[in-house]
């Protein structure tokens, strides 16, 4: 019997960068010796190509290139991989070239000719150093969801959220069908691929499925899928989102917006886990876990006949409440910072935060567009900022005045500001005492006694 061969895994991948072509190939056959994947480029721009299709763990290039110099291939490298370190070669070795490289971002500097021992331990340091920041920010990301500051990718630490969160991570590991209601921007689509990823079937698709924007024929053929020849235009099969979830997660948004008919058939899917393409008669068997949103009230819409009950008690296995922006305190900042951050960068423009006026305004404003609309307002604001500090003039929003009975802080004493507290947080949760007890943090008898003591207990403040 034939002796199978074992490959052995590569080290990492290096990029090797350098006009000269002797230099190139000497640097490309050494590194394949000791057991690297080597790529090699003539150029700045050949370089960014190879990256683009191949990322590197580590690039090694010459400083004096024509076409791009090594300065400028860093620093385009940094804008698209930005923990991919740098090795900069050159035989130049003086002290204004090499600050200048590591002031640009390289991670070493090494004069030729190469000492190849000299290489070798600047790459394995620096893919040791990249890989203990990659691990640091990762027990960072868990450190932050242990505490409460998030999920999966998800921002904030709002008492709102944390309720979210809770039912979130109790509800992942489950099979069971999620439903998440909640005003639109409030980042419903986030939290269900959020669920996904947390969950078993996290290896496995997580397919989509905006129920608005499709007609109701449409529709139908997105979800089952359709024959061939099942109606005009059906020139070939086609594989809905049900099989193409198959194993995975499927996604319903605005679950709220389908017909009747479609419900009918949806109904059976998650009952018998069966289903048949347009036009075909074949059963077919999927596994899929659904979660769907919707910013209706389905409980309503079912008492008016316009869902019906046994698929909304289908889908209400599990149901979520995403918290409206305006409920959810000092999560506006978290947010903000997080988006002025990603847009800074996409428009590599150097900003590094918010005036105090402007952090002011953001936390003033109501956001009825909820986190979809404080990332439009950063996006554009950061767009059109010309200095480093992003001020309450480059904000495109208007903040309303104080409503009747509001105070301003600083210049009311602590009585005024838990009254307008309290008042303000039960207009925001419809009269309940419950949730506004919630989003204080305090009790619901601390609540009523107060309102007692305003001589608005009265008033149909109830606990609901």
């Amino acid at each position: 019997m034939a002796e199978t061969k074992v490959v052995a895994k590569p080290k990492a991948r290096v990029l090797v960068v350098d006009d000269e072509p002797s230099a190139r190939s000497g640097l490309e056959k050494l590194l394949r010796q000791e057991g690297y994947a080597v790529d090699v480029a003539a150029d700045g721009p050949s370089a960014l190509l190879i990256a683009a299709d191949r990322p590197p763990d580590v690039v090694v290039t010459d400083l004096k290139m024509p076409k791009m110099d090594g300065i400028e291939l860093l620093q385009k490298l940094r804008a698209t991989f930005q923990v991919v370190p740098v090795i900069v070669v050159t035989a130049f070795g003086e002290v204004s070239t090499a600050v200048q490289a590591m002031r640009a971002g390289a991670d070493d500097y090494l004069t030729k000719p190469v000492d190849f021992d000299a290489l070798t331990i600047a790459i394995e340091r620096a893919i040791e150093r990249t890989n203990l920041r990659l691990e640091a920010e990762e027990l960072r990301r868990k450190l932050r969801e242990r505490e409460g500051e998030g999920f999966e990718g998800l921002i904030g630490s709002s008492p709102a959220l944390q309720k979210v969160y809770r039912v979130a991570r109790q509800v992942a590991p489950a099979r069971a069908t999620v439903l998440i209601t909640g005003e639109s921007g409030t980042g419903k689509g986030e939290l269900a691929r959020a669920i996904h990823n947390k969950s078993p079937r996290a290896g496995g698709p997580f397919i989509t499925l905006h129920c608005a924007a499709l007609a109701e024929s449409l529709l139908e053929s997105e979800l089952f899928g359709h024959e061939k020849g099942s109606f005009t235009g059906a020139d070939k099969r086609r594989l809905g989102r049900f099989e193409q979830a198959n194993g995975g997660t499927l996604f319903l948004d605005e679950v709220g917006e389908i017909p009747a008919a479609t419900q009918v058939k949806l109904l059976r899917v998650l009952q018998e886990r069966t289903f048949e393409r347009v036009g075909g008669n074949d059963p077919i068997e999927v596994d899929v876990r659904l979660v769907a949103a919707t910013n209706r009230d389905l409980a309503k819409d079912v008492q008016d006949g316009r869902f019906r009950e046994d698929l909304y008690y289908r889908l209400n296995v599990v149901h979520i409440e995403m918290p409206p922006l305006r409920m959810r305190g000092g999560d506006v900042l978290l947010l903000a910072e997080h988006f002025l951050r990603r847009f800074a960068a996409e428009n590599k423009k150097r900003i590094d935060g918010y005036s105090d006026r402007a952090r002011a305004k953001l936390l003033a404003h109501r956001w009825p567009g909820n986190v979809r609309e404080l990332e439009n307002a950063v996006e554009r604001a950061v767009v059109l900022c010309e200095g480093t500090v992003l001020d309450e003039d480059d904000l495109p929003i208007d903040v309303a005045p104080l409503p009747r009975g509001a105070v301003r802080v600083p210049g009311a004493t602590m009585a005024e500001i838990e009254r307008f507290a309290i008042l303000a947080t039960l207009e925001a949760t419809n009269g309940s005492t419950t949730k506004a007890a919630e989003m204080l943090d305090i009790s619901v008898r601390t609540i009523q006694y107060r309102l007692h003591e305003y001589g608005i207990a009265a008033k149909g403040k109830g606990s609901g």
